[in-house]
């Protein structure tokens, strides 16, 4: 089979997809999908295990915190503008070039010969990655209907769950036994099955009416308010706020913010549409997965850690003693999905789940050197089960509530500030003792 081009329809009832695609093809292309999102949801995590031999190698230690960083970087900057790109030429050619570059930049990471060399091709490897989360998202929203979205959102929260869980394993795993080079290598040839599927299966939706128009203007002052911004948030970690390096490149950011803004609000064709925050569930959606971001990721970074200093755990058993909490977002991910695709209903599983998610938090503020083991995996546990229904009900709820021509925007935006909210979380003081 190849692929067709596909007229959209702009608004479909709740038991009809806008894009029609195969029964069969469409499974083929959601198994496709969530091959691709777990590479780069796995290269967030597989590189942390993997470092101390990196560095033993090519040396560099100066540049030990970019090897992370720029993956995360570049992938969070690129996002939304390609979410703009997909809605303008189509999800299968973004999703396509996103993929190839992430690939590429996967093949050159592994044979980097300097610590120079694998910040670089790293931040190639973000660059593809940044089109693989909101388009994978879209790409849902437009090949399944309404009502069944909900069925296969899900399964990106547990995608994200499982990538975290096996990434360090895999890293040390394949470091020990064949080289650090293969925690990039493995990518290419599950890659490579993935782009191969997108490109036979996918439909190339047509948009005849649209005039294209590329904001490039606004692109660039995107680009420069959010590189400021996260790099500050990076120098948090080892600084005060009043430090420049912190201070200064949050200013810097806010300002081109500012001017960001003032352009999206004249040009003809925005790569963020302003507009979208006129839409009170957009907007509620926005914040509220930015919150729960925030204190997902602040808890899976500060969490190991306590294990590691006050149980004396390794490194590598901290990392599976979250288990729990992950195990609890699998299971409210996937079964909330479900439960909105049979129901129809949601609003009481974004409170309900922010409201459990709340109480998890509560609980881990109360940890103690005495606290058991046995307790925190209970608390964890609470904590991902609250957590587990934001992964997809926000999505679902964005996506339902937009019109089709604006999907890939709306979804980008949203996990751009999911991204941005883990950010935060990630990257605020975090010392065991704080």
């Amino acid at each position: 089979m190849t692929a067709a081009v596909a007229q959209p329809r702009q608004a479909p009832p709740v038991d009809d997809a806008p894009v029609h695609v195969d029964p069969r093809a469409r499974f083929e292309i959601f198994g496709a999908v969530l091959l691709a999102l777990f590479l780069a949801a796995l290269d967030q995590t597989i590189v942390g295990t993997a470092l101390p031999k990196i560095l033993t190698d090519l040396h560099g230690n100066e540049l030990y915190t970019w090897v992370v960083t720029i993956y995360l970087l570049t992938s969070t900057v690129t996002g939304p503008l390609y979410g703009k790109l997909s809605d303008q030429f189509g999800r299968r050619p973004m999703l396509m070039i996103g993929i190839g570059i992430f690939l590429f930049g996967s093949l050159l990471s592994g044979l980097s010969q300097t610590m120079w060399q694998l910040v670089l091709f790293r931040g190639i490897q973000g660059l593809g990655a940044g089109s693989l989360f909101p388009i994978s998202l879209a790409v849902i929203g437009d090949i399944f209907s309404p009502r069944e979205r909900g069925r296969y959102q899900g399964f990106f929260g547990a995608v994200f769950a499982v990538a975290m869980l096996v990434g360090p394993f895999t890293g040390g795993f394949l470091t020990d036994n064949v080289g650090w080079h293969w925690i990039f290598f493995v990518n290419i040839p599950v890659g490579i099955v993935a782009l191969v599927v997108i490109g036979r299966l996918m439909p190339k939706v047509s948009h005849p009416e649209r005039v294209i128009s590329i904001d490039y203007l606004g692109a660039a002052a995107f680009t420069a308010a959010i590189v400021p911004i996260m790099l500050g948030l990076t120098n948090k970690v080892s600084n005060d706020w009043t430090d420049p390096s912190v201070a200064g490149l949050l200013l810097l950011g806010a300002v081109m913010l500012g001017l960001f803004l003032w352009i999206e609000t004249r040009v003809k064709d925005p790569i963020l549409h302003l507009g979208l925050f006129a839409n009170r569930t957009f907007t509620a959606s926005v914040l509220a997965t930015s919150l729960v971001s925030f204190g997902f990721f602040g808890g899976i970074v500060f969490i190991p850690r306590w294990f590691q200093f006050v149980l004396g755990s390794s490194a590598t058993a901290s990392g599976y003693q979250i288990l729990p909490m992950m195990a609890g977002l699998m299971i409210g991910s996937i079964g909330s999905g479900q439960i909105v695709s049979r129901t129809g209903h949601y609003k009481w599983l974004i409170v309900g789940g922010m409201s459990i998610a709340a109480i998890g938090l509560l609980l881990l503020t109360q940890i103690r050197a005495e606290t058991s083991i046995t307790t925190m995996w209970i608390w964890l546990a609470i904590m991902g089960l609250g957590i587990g229904p934001s992964m997809a009900v926000f999505t679902i709820v964005v996506q339902n509530a937009v019109p089709f021509r604006e999907m890939g925007v709306a979804t980008s935006a949203l996990t751009f500030f999911r991204q941005i909210g883990g950010s935060i979380g990630r990257w605020r003081p975090r010392s065991p003792g704080s």
